[in-house]
C-alpha cells in the first residue's frame, strides 16, 4: 500500500466514524427510540460481558477446553459468581476472582 492509499484509507475511516457518531445531533428535532428497543437496550452490557466472558471460560489456545478443571479461570469464575450472588458488589466480585486466581496460577501453574 503506497502512502497516498494509506492517507486516503485514514480519511475515508476518518469521515465514516465521524458522520456515524454524529448522526443523531444533525436532526433538528429529538429522535425518540421506541420502547422496544429502550427494553432491548436495558440488557446490550449484560449481552456485551457475556460474549467477552464465556469464551474466555471455555475456550483454550483457540479450541474447547480438554481438562476444564486443571484451569484456574473456571474455580475463578465460580467464586466470583458466589461472590457476587452472596453480596452483590462488583469491586469485591472482581477480587475475589482475581484472590482465586492469581494463587492457582502463580502456584499450580495452571
Amino acid at each position: 500500500m503506497s502512502t497516498s492509499e494509506f492517507l486516503l484509507t485514514i480519511a475515508g475511516l476518518t469521515v465514516i466514524t465521524v458522520v456515524s457518531r454524529c448522526f443523531f445531533f444533525l436532526s433538528e428535532r429529538e429522535l425518540v427510540l421506541p420502547d422496544w428497543a429502550k427494553r432491548g437496550l436495558r440488557y446490550a452490557p449484560l449481552a456485551a460481558l457475556a460474549a467477552v466472558v464465556a469464551p474466555e471460560l471455555v475456550m483454550n489456545q483457540g479450541g474447547l477446553m480438554t481438562e476444564p478443571w486443571r484451569d484456574a479461570r473456571i474455580y475463578a469464575a465460580i467464586a466470583a459468581t458466589l461472590y457476587f450472588f452472596w453480596r452483590r458488589g462488583i469491586l469485591g466480585t472482581i477480587l475475589t476472582g482475581m484472590a482465586v486466581l492469581l494463587p492457582l496460577r502463580l502456584g499450580l501453574g495452571w
